[in-house]
This record gives C-alpha cells, structure tokens and sequence, in this order.
C-alpha cells in the first residue's frame, strides 16, 4: 500500500507536474525538430548531438559575454550550422542519413570533450556560470494548483508550448507546410508540380537544427547554468520516440514528450518520497524508467504510426 500511498501523493501535487513540464520541455523542441526534418523526407539522428552542442555553446557564450541569452542566440546559429552538414551530406551527396547523423553524434561528443579543458580548465562540468530566471505570470500564479504549475516557470517552457502551436499552424495550415509533407510522401510528385524539393527539405532539417539547439541550451543556460559531458543522455533519442509516437505530427510529438517527462518526474519524486523507503543501491534503477516508458509506448506504437512515405530516402533528380 506504501507504493500506491506514494505514488498518489505524487499525482494529487503540483510539483509533479511542475516537474513533468520541465523535464519535457528540452524533448518538445528536439522532437518538433524531428517533425519538421522527417516531414521533408530526411531522417535525423543527430538531434542528440546538436542538443549537446546547443547546450555547450550556450554556456560557452553565456561565459563570454556574461548574458545568457546571447548564448542561446549563438547556440542557434551553431545548431543551424550543424544541420547544414546533415542537410548537405544527404541531401546534395545522398548519403546515407543514419550514417552522416551518427558521425555528427560522434563529433559533437568529441568537440565538447575536447574543448572542455582548454575552455573552463577543467573536464567533467564547468563551475556554475549563469542561467536565464524564470518568467512569472501574476494572475495565473494566484490560481491554486494551477498556479503552482503555470505561474512560474523557465521561459523555455512557455517557448516550446507557442511552438507547438505555431508549427501546427505551419504545417497543416500554410502552404509551406503543405509543400513540406508534399516533399515528404513524394517527392517526384512534389517536383512535378514545381516545388523545390531540394529546398524544402534543406528548410526541414535546417529547422531541426534550431529546434534541437534550443533543446540542449535549456539544458545547459535554461535548467541548471553549468555544462556536463554527455549531460543530454539519449534525450535526443528519445525526442525521436515522442515524434514517431506523436505520428510526426507537432500536437502529438508534444503530448508524447509530456508522457516521457511524467516518467522522469515520476523517477525523481519517487527517489525523495518520504512514504516509501528505497536503498541507495536501488534508487539509480529508478534513472531508467524514462528508457524503460520509452522501450515499452514505442513497442507497443509499431504499425500503428506512420512515417511520411519518403522519409530517410534520398531523392535525385532525373
């Protein structure tokens, strides 16, 4: 009963779904990202490794010019430019596109490793070096409970909720969105009636690379104001989960990422629960619980989502 008492008292308290918000919110921009890559028909893995370098340069910047907010600005420009080589691999050279992403996974976690010492003296983290406070919304503070939740919050949150939104309306609503998933389900169609696929799908990923950048500096400038090695540890891939789960669409990749961040607010007040006991040896299992929430929803969405019919295949034109 101990468990269930736990587990309750978690559910009927604001701050989980504090929390839920929070830790959803590096996954909502990283699968809107996906969404917008993989509408265009080119899939990109490499959405944890242009986290981890959003997250690195923010901070790198922050640094520098003692504002966190041109740190995130720089993070952009550097998540853009790191797409660009996504987008250039396999979409002017047709590489394969699980390849070119890897290698940019791999490049990322070398180039952050590498620079960490010549940067900040020291590897492993940095020392705290300024984050961006949280916005408060008055009125919606003086609401119980829902006030706890809303009132207060990183402003990242707020900008990856008007995201949400604004990336539906694009999609299904604009003739850019319309030309996006055109590229994406056919793109020999789509150039028949005089799109550019080649463009089209250079916006997707180029999308995807601001997007995921904003990810990782939430991470980094948003959240805790310092850098850790590999701190993005498989959000990246898991905001690909929450895409394919939300079935590529950006109110359902949301949805999917709010489910993934229950599962790590969940693991967290588990840990601190006063109501149940857990040994220290026991309560790292609780870190996997995301993964293991992430294993069983994907599983159990195989054949019941469908990718864009084109995504992850080059396109040349004859």
């Amino acid at each position: 009963m101990s468990w269930i008492e736990a587990i309750f008292s978690i559910l009927v308290n604001p701050l989980f779904y504090k929390l839920m918000l929070l830790s959803a919110t590096p996954l909502i921009f990283a699968s809107l990202g996906g969404v917008y890559s993989e509408s265009t028909g080119v899939t990109n893995i490499a959405l944890e490794g242009i986290m981890l370098m959003g997250a690195f340069v923010s901070i790198v910047f922050t640094q520098i010019t003692g504002n966190p907010w041109i740190g995130v600005l720089v993070a952009v420009i550097v998540g853009l430019g790191f797409s660009w080589l996504h987008a250039w691999a396999s979409i002017r050279w047709s590489a394969n596109q699980i390849v070119s992403a890897t290698a940019l996974i791999i490049i990322a976690q070398g180039i952050t490793s590498f620079l960490m010492k010549p940067i900040f003296g020291h590897e492993g983290q940095t020392d705290f070096i300024g984050k961006i406070g949280d916005f408060e919304i008055p009125f919606l503070k003086k609401i119980p409970f829902i006030g706890d939740i809303f009132g207060e919050l990183s402003p990242f949150v707020y900008i990856a909720l008007g995201l949400v939104a604004l990336s539906w309306f694009i999609m299904y609503k604009t003739p850019l969105g319309l030309r996006m998933r055109a590229v994406g389900e056919n793109p020999e169609a789509a150039d028949t009636l005089g799109i550019d696929v080649y463009k089209t799908r250079y916006f997707g990923v180029l999308m995807s690379g601001v997007l995921a950048s904003l990810g990782g500096a939430f991470l980094s400038v948003g959240e805790l104001g310092r850098f850790v090695e590999n701190m993005i540890h498989g959000r990246g891939f898991i905001a690909l989960a929450a895409m394919i789960l939300g079935n590529w669409n950006p109110a359902g990749a949301m949805w999917a990422a709010l489910l993934f961040g229950a599962a790590e607010a969940m693991n967290l007040q588990l840990q601190s629960s006063s109501i149940v006991s857990v040994s220290a040896t026991v309560k790292p299992l609780f870190n996997m619980l995301p993964f293991v929430v992430t294993l069983i929803v994907v599983g159990g969405f195989i054949g019941k989502t469908r990718p864009p019919a084109a995504d992850g295949i080059p396109y040349e034109k004859e």
